[in-house]
């Protein structure tokens, strides 16, 4: 569950390792997103000379959270931390050319593909 002014990790190498969430894009009165949910971040540590630099706005698709999602089949699925990945203007398509740890196969029903392609591991 990310809601506003939540920090998470940066799963790419886009150039951002932290970033905050300030808005879940979807209905207006939309509070929480989960896994596969596009939200808006800022970006508050970046790398230098790389892609997205420090205090840009980004739109980023969540790959993992904390909380325990419930899927259809009855299991639960959860990670060790809330990660993102950062992605191009308004397209589905990543920033980066590399996704770093697991991501959630909600990813790609969700219409990700791309992501979950570059993923090391899909759980």
């Amino acid at each position: 569950m990310i809601q506003l002014r939540t920090m998470l990790k940066v799963a790419d190498n886009s150039g951002a390792r932290l970033i905050q969430c300030f808005h879940v894009m979807g209905s207006s009165g939309r509070k929480y997103a989960q896994i596969g949910d596009v939200i808006v971040a800022t970006v508050k540590k970046a790398d230098p000379r790389k892609l997205v630099k420090k205090h840009e706005i980004v739109r980023a698709v969540i790959v993992r959270q904390r909380k325990a999602l419930r899927r259809s089949d009855g299991t639960y699925v959860r990670f060790d931390d809330n990660a993102a990945v950062i992605l191009e203007g308004k397209t589905k398509e990543p920033k980066g050319v590399r996704v770093f740890g697991p991501v959630a196969k909600e990813v790609r029903e969700k219409g990700f593909e791309k992501v979950s392609s570059l993923a090391e591991e899909i759980v």
